[in-house]
């Protein structure tokens, strides 16, 4: 399956896709972004999410980030 599939199905079907599968694929997408500061701040995120333990406060934090998924599949 593509990253843009990937994309499409979490957006499509949000609540059933894992942090994990969100995670990933928000890192295979981060160098796409023409901005570094956009790439750095995105890692910020990325990493901020990976720290936390509780795996409904992840999906919350995750769900912030869907703009990037969006912006992806726009074509940046």
């Amino acid at each position: 399956m593509s990253l843009e599939e990937k994309t499409k199905n979490v957006l499509s079907d949000f609540d059933s896709a894992s942090s994990q599968e969100i995670l990933e694929i928000l890192q295979q997408i981060k160098p796409n972004f023409q901005s570094q500061l956009t790439s750095e701040y995105l890692q910020g995120k990325i990493q901020k999410i990976m720290d936390a333990t509780e795996e409904s406060e992840k999906k919350t934090q995750c769900k912030a980030l869907t703009p990037y998924l969006d912006w992806y599949l726009q074509g940046l």
